[in-house]
Parts: structure tokens; sequence; C-alpha cells
């Protein structure tokens, strides 16, 4: 399982050359910061749900409609290995073995996902001849 961040995660809003709390709850975390104080920012763009959304759409979509014998899940998986989103694991061995990288949003930057999500359709329409009718009607 995945390592979860003990620390909370806060949403800010350019305006300017300022950033602005999206909510109360964000400007709490600035409670015990001095004005003028330097304070360290991890800034990350937010991902776009509707794009996961639409990416899983996809895998369902091509397993119902062709004569793909696995789970969404499982493309999700195949896909991975297949357009190069792997890590690299040395075994006690010696050999290596590329195992799926995760695409969990606090794991990929939102440009990293859309050149995913465009590579997984290449891999499907040249593979599987899968285009969504929801690309061909775009």
């Amino acid at each position: 399982m995945a390592k979860r961040s003990d620390k909370p995660v806060y949403s800010f809003i350019r305006k300017g050359n300022c950033l602005v709390p999206e909510m109360d709850y964000d400007l709490r975390a600035l409670d015990g910061v001095a004005n003028g104080q330097r304070v360290r920012l991890d800034v990350k763009e937010w991902r776009n749900l509707d794009r996961l959304r639409a990416y899983w759409s996809l895998l369902h979509e091509a397993v119902a409609s062709t004569d793909m014998s696995i789970s969404a899940e499982k493309l999700h998986e195949v896909i991975k290995l297949e357009t190069g989103l792997v890590d690299l694991v040395r075994l006690p061995n010696g050999m290596t073995v590329a195992i799926p990288s995760s695409i969990a949003l606090d794991r990929m930057a939102e440009p990293e996902f859309i050149a995913f999500f465009q590579s997984a359709e290449e891999f499907l329409a040249r593979v599987y001849g899968f285009v969504s009718e929801k690309s061909e009607a775009a």
C-alpha cells in the first residue's frame, strides 16, 4: 500500500503575485505564521478529476467493446507496462524487473497524466483496434 503523508494538503489560489487561501481551512494553515515570515511552499497543480474519470471510462468501454478477457483494472496495469510507465526494481538475485508505476493523484502531475492518457489511447488503437466512440465524436 502506498505511504500517505501525515501532513494535510492546503489549497491556495493565485491572484496576481499573491496566494490566497481557498477556504477557511486553508487560511487556518497560516495560523502561527507571522507577517513577513519566510515559509517553504511546495507548489503542485491539482489534478483534473474529470480527465481521470474519462480515462477509467475509456478502459471500461474498451473491455466491454472488444474481446479482451481482462478487467479494466488489469488492462490499466498492462497499459502502464506497455507504455513504459514503470519503476525498475532490482531483485535479490540481481535481476531487474519492471513493475507498473502509479498514476495516483499525488504521484503524477497533470501534464504527465495527459501524456499517459494519450499513450493509453494510442496503445488501445494500435494493439486492439479500439477507438472510443467518445473520441470519434470529438
